[in-house]
């Protein structure tokens, strides 16, 4: 959500604080400001909309040069995104300045104690409050180290806090509880952001920090504690990704960029798991083989399009290893009072491993002694670390709001995890294992040939750029496909757009069928004689209404020719693994209408990329 960058070191604050900001507005945001430290005083300037707001009060307003720095981009919580409830907040006096994600759950309690004891706030948010606490620990002659750890043990809710003050220009002390905070590692200088692309220009090494901390950057170091001001080690890890793979590389959005990296994400999230003896292997599977032929449920828990790759995944972990799986929302998960126990698998799918409704559902389930294991692409995030086993995803980064690689990635470890729980407890045979797993490797090729014969698809978008609204029809495995189709369309061109299930035809949707209404239909691969049938007899219900058909059929499905009206040609690949590439032409789909329609394609409104607040 929000973005956070902090300084300190030898180079000018601000124009590392402000590419920092820029490196983040993928998350997505409406105000921007900066914070600069020098031996006199602070100096902020903040404004709301996009950077290009601040770069201009900038350019007006010039600040000081300053070698310690905040910043920030908000998602606006408490408060409307204005001005004055931009960030950076300050106390009356302007001796300390602080940025903040996530939200104080007491932060009226507290609001209406500092204002009986006669401070005047100058915002609507729950951040200031914690300026003004900081600057009365400050005038009891804490630093701002032991300020922050004070303050820190009052405050309620889910927050990473950054701050600076005049009275102590060598450092930026950082706070984090249940929201991303990252120290950035540098000679000579150290780095606080919400996210490692705010610093991979400068540094590649990393610290992650844990729960309840507090963090002090200096140019000779970095120190951590808890809140209560005890010593703590954070782990240090490397980032296996550069700058390059944060730019746009010559594409339009950053969204069309990553729909093109697919083939590679997905060729680097299959490396190195299966060996030459035939038999696969999870990094950082912490889980025992007993405890997982233990396992006699599994749940799958995520929000979002994170959400459809689960439903994808129920079918192949059901298929492969005759284990029940279920899957849920993970923002309903808690507040259900669900059955988990010692021999439910909980696995939880977070591209950015700091989903805040996901992450508040593993803790529940660990809770109820559920064993948990993550898929996530974010090395060091939140959910891996308080999970029993992880499986990165390898996908590189995601700028685009709107997930793609993220995604096919997160299915694609489905299907791993599934084949491995099936090695395990003896539900395929090795030379099975290794079919399936042939098919999977040779999914990339597959993606760069549809991708190389695209253009069809982004020419239909500009044709129907002008519609109100779209549906989405799928069976089987394609059913995930249908729902994801129509959220990339809701998200980025902001028309009506629905996905369903294709039996569910004439209990409902079938109302909708109007003339020219364009119907995306993905049809099931024709070794599936039943549903392959009964699919293209919803075509022929929809098509006699006026609808107007777009069918995605696999080569040489010849049954499907006369009733549609667009045909979109598929790769051959197995049932199972369809959505891999049924899915790309519609995200292809949504990124050229919204273009078309002159959207801002990586950054649709009113979202965030990850969502770090319930």
């Amino acid at each position: 959500m929000c973005g956070i960058v902090g300084y300190v070191g030898d180079q000018q604050a601000l124009g590392v604080v402000v590419e920092g900001l820029r490196r983040l507005e993928y998350r997505g945001y409406d105000s921007a400001g900066v914070a600069l430290c020098d031996a006199v005083r602070l100096h902020a300037r903040k404004r709301s909309g996009k950077l290009a707001n601040l770069d201009k009060v900038l350019d007006e307003q010039p600040l000081p040069g300053a070698s310690i720095g905040i910043g920030h981009t908000r998602w606006a919580t408490h408060g409307a995104p204005n001005d004055r409830n931009a960030h950076p907040h300050l106390d009356a006096a302007g001796r300390v300045a602080v940025v903040h994600n996530g939200i104080i759950e007491n932060f009226a309690a507290l609001r209406a104690e500092l204002e009986q004891s006669g401070v005047e706030f100058a915002s609507d948010t729950d951040t200031e409050c914690v300026a003004h606490l900081l600057a009365l620990e400050l005038d009891r002659g804490l630093d701002l180290t032991a300020a922050m750890q004070s303050v820190c043990r009052r405050l309620e809710g889910a927050f990473t806090l950054v701050a600076t003050a005049a009275a102590d220009p060598s450092r930026v002390v950082g706070a984090r509880r249940n929201s991303p905070l990252v120290v950035g590692l540098g000679d000579g200088e150290n780095f606080l952001a919400s996210d490692v692309a705010a610093f991979i220009a400068h540094t590649r090494q990393a610290l992650e920090l844990g729960q309840d901390q507090v963090v002090t950057i200096t140019r000779e170091g970095v120190r951590v504690t808890d809140f209560d001001g005890r010593p703590v080690e954070g782990t240090a890890y490397h980032v296996d990704w550069d700058l390059s793979a944060a730019e746009k590389g010559g594409y339009d959005w950053f969204m069309r960029k990553e729909i093109y990296e697919q083939p590679r994400a997905v060729a680097d999230t299959l490396l190195g798991r299966f060996t030459r003896e035939g038999t696969l292997q999870l990094d950082e599977m912490r889980l025992s083989d007993d405890e997982l032929r233990e396992v006699d449920k599994i749940i799958v828990l995520a929000c979002g399009t994170s959400f459809y790759a689960g439903l994808v995944a129920k079918y192949a972990i059901e298929h492969w290893t005759r284990i029940p799986c279920e899957v849920e929302l993970a923002s309903e998960f808690r507040y259900r009072d669900p059955i988990v126990d010692h021999s439910t698998l909980v696995v939880a799918i977070s591209q950015s491993g700091e989903t805040m409704d996901t992450l508040q559902a593993i803790r529940h389930a660990r809770q109820q002694r559920a064993r948990v294991l993550s898929i996530c692409n974010t090395n060091g995030s939140t959910m891996p670390r308080e999970s029993d086993a992880v499986i990165y995803t390898h996908a590189g980064p995601e700028i685009g709001v709107a997930s793609t690689k993220g995604f096919l990635t997160q299915i694609v470890a489905c299907y791993l995890l599934a084949l491995y729980l099936a090695q395990v407890r003896g539900t395929k045979f090795g030379d099975e294992i290794t079919e399936i797993m042939d098919q999977i490797e040779a999914v990339p090729a597959a993606l760069q040939k549809l991708l190389d014969g695209i253009g069809p698809v982004e020419e239909l978008a500009r044709e129907l750029s002008t519609a109100r609204s779209v549906l989405f029809l799928g069976r089987h495995a394609g059913y995930p496909v249908a729902l994801e189709g129509a959220l990339k369309l809701k998200e980025l061109a902001y028309i009506h757009a629905e996905g369903f299930a294709a039996g569910e035809l004439k209990h409902g949707p079938i109302a909708l069928m109007e003339e020219g209404l364009p119907v995306f239909v993905v049809v099931p691969p024709q070794g599936r004689d039943q549903l392959h049938e009964k699919m293209v007899n919803n075509i022929q219900e929809i098509r006699a209404r006026g609808a107007r058909t777009i069918v995605l059929a696999e080569e040489g499905d010849e049954v499907v020719v006369p009733y549609a009206d667009t045909l979109i040609r598929l790769p051959r690949v197995p049932t199972l693994l369809q959505p891999l590439v049924a899915t790309v032409p519609l995200q292809v789909f949504a990124c050229e209408l919204a273009t078309a329609l002159g959207h801002d394609v990586d950054q649709p409104r009113n979202l965030a990329k990850s969502v770090t607040v319930e």
